[in-house]
């Protein structure tokens, strides 16, 4: 019963776009909705009878939730994305489970060429959030959320429900973007409602109302750590991976193998940039799907970005503990980085890593739509327009190690200038001007004692 959003074809076993409607009060005003809505938060009391739009993954939670508000009355259409997730073989399978779990609806959103329009997003802006995570689950409730909102709209439905904790990061990103992109919805989060987290305190509750309800959850006591995956990586957490006794190579790779279990022997990897677009890999023309679902490939069997280690600090002021999988990013990314050096100067660099910092954290946080970040874009768009050229590295068990940079016709590195030999037009006595002018102001730090020489 799924309904594809963008195809040429709709099931028309599915409920009609004028089943859902909105259930408020045509004179309720979005100022109204939104104070009352800012003082209580809904409740799955106000939920009877109405038709909800839910973020679903098919997962514990997921089924859970849908169940738990089916059961009381409330109708759930289930919206997945279609993100390219490396961990699900069939994502229309996800469809069937939430059927199974209550869903009166399911509708799967085609997003692979969205997702990795993010992605490129993301390595044009190197928007690695405290170390190496390339925020790649951040990025993509940024782009499953406009594009369920964007559903929603289609078929009258205004209240958005998702599965996320009140302890993560993902309920922020979830509200924020739905408040900005769609101020008169209202959003319901179970994991904010009394009533839910009295009847589920934890896991271990959920997985026994599954298997109560006959639900077919693969969750089980035993697991040790939740994943959440899309094509640009994945995120493993919670479960043992809380403790820091627990190493990271705990957690069994996905898209790849650790560099200990990678080649005994290197490999080169080559791709061509076009205005800060891959549109090469090894010589061969590729669309952005293809150019990250073939550097993962790639990346992942040498232990690229596999296993990465963070204890990052959440939005809502929590420390928490992640190991992530990215290896096509982390390639692509590190190629870029390499072809930014040639092309950005002193201050431009300077201003460059200020505005990753600013995006990376915006993303994180779920401002991606907002007016800084999208200034922040605006301004990287100029870097990216003369990031052209092609890229060749050698990989090795986890290890990017740079061999060649050609046809970078915006390349501010000149082999004559650079060169120790006696060669090009530079002339070494030149400095000796130059050094005067900035020995004023050093001298000056001294003789007012700002500078002193200590024992």
């Amino acid at each position: 019963m799924a309904d594809r959003i963008g195809s040429d074809w709709i099931d028309n076993g599915s409920l009609s776009f004028f089943d859902y409607g909105s259930c408020d009060s045509p004179s309720e005003t979005l100022r109204e909705r939104i104070a009352t809505r800012g003082r209580f938060g809904m409740k799955a009391q106000d939920l009877n009878g109405k038709t909800i739009a839910f973020a679903g993954s098919g997962g514990l939670d997921s089924c859970t939730i849908t169940r738990w508000l089916t059961d009381k009355g409330v109708k759930v259409v289930c919206f997945t994305a279609d993100l390219g997730q490396p961990d699900e073989e069939d994502v229309e399978a996800i469809g069937k489970r939430m059927s199974m779990a209550g869903a009166v609806d399911f509708v799967l959103l085609p997003a692979r060429d969205a997702i990795a329009g993010a992605g490129v997003d993301l390595i044009q802006t190197q928007a690695c959030y405290e170390g190496r995570y390339w925020n790649t689950t951040a990025i993509a409730r940024c782009v499953l959320t406009k594009a369920m909102i964007q559903a929603m709209k289609k078929r009258g439905l205004t209240i958005f429900s998702h599965g996320a904790t009140g302890r993560g990061n993902d309920q922020v990103r979830f509200q924020l973007i739905t408040n900005m992109l769609a101020p008169d919805f209202e959003v319901y989060a179970p994991w904010r409602d009394e009533e839910f987290l009295a009847r589920f305190p934890g896991r271990s509750e959920m997985i026994d109302f599954c298997q109560e309800k006959g639900l077919p959850v693969t969750a089980s006591k035993d697991k040790p750590y939740s994943t959440d995956a899309n094509m640009l990586g994945l995120t493993h957490e919670s479960g043992l991976l809380e403790a820091l006794t627990t190493p990271a190579h705990f957690v069994k790779p996905i898209m790849g193998c650790y560099p200990a279990d990678a080649p005994n022997e290197a490999e080169e990897f080559t791709v061509t940039f076009e205005q800060g677009r891959p549109v090469k890999i090894n010589g061969n023309a590729v669309n952005l799907v293809d150019a990250f679902l073939q550097a993962n490939a790639i990346g992942g069997r040498h232990g690229i970005g596999i296993g990465t280690h963070l204890v990052e600090n959440r939005f809502v002021g929590i420390k928490s503990r992640g190991v992530y999988e990215s290896p096509g990013v982390e390639l692509l990314g590190t190629c870029y980085a390499f072809l930014l050096q040639l092309i950005l100067d002193r201050r431009a660099r300077e201003f460059f890593d200020q505005l990753s910092l600013l995006i990376a954290k915006q993303i994180y946080q779920g401002y991606w739509f907002d007016l800084a970040t999208q200034m922040a874009l605006e301004a990287i768009k100029r870097t990216a327009e003369l990031a052209t050229g092609t890229i060749k590295v050698s990989l090795y068990k986890g290890n990017i190690s740079f061999v060649s940079a050609t046809d970078t016709n915006h390349s501010l590195y000149s082999e004559e200038n650079a060169s120790m030999e006696g060669i090009g037009s530079y002339n070494h006595g030149d400095s000796e001007g130059l050094l005067r002018v900035f020995g004023v102001s050093a001298r000056v730090l001294a003789t007012s004692g700002q500078v002193k020489l200590k024992s």
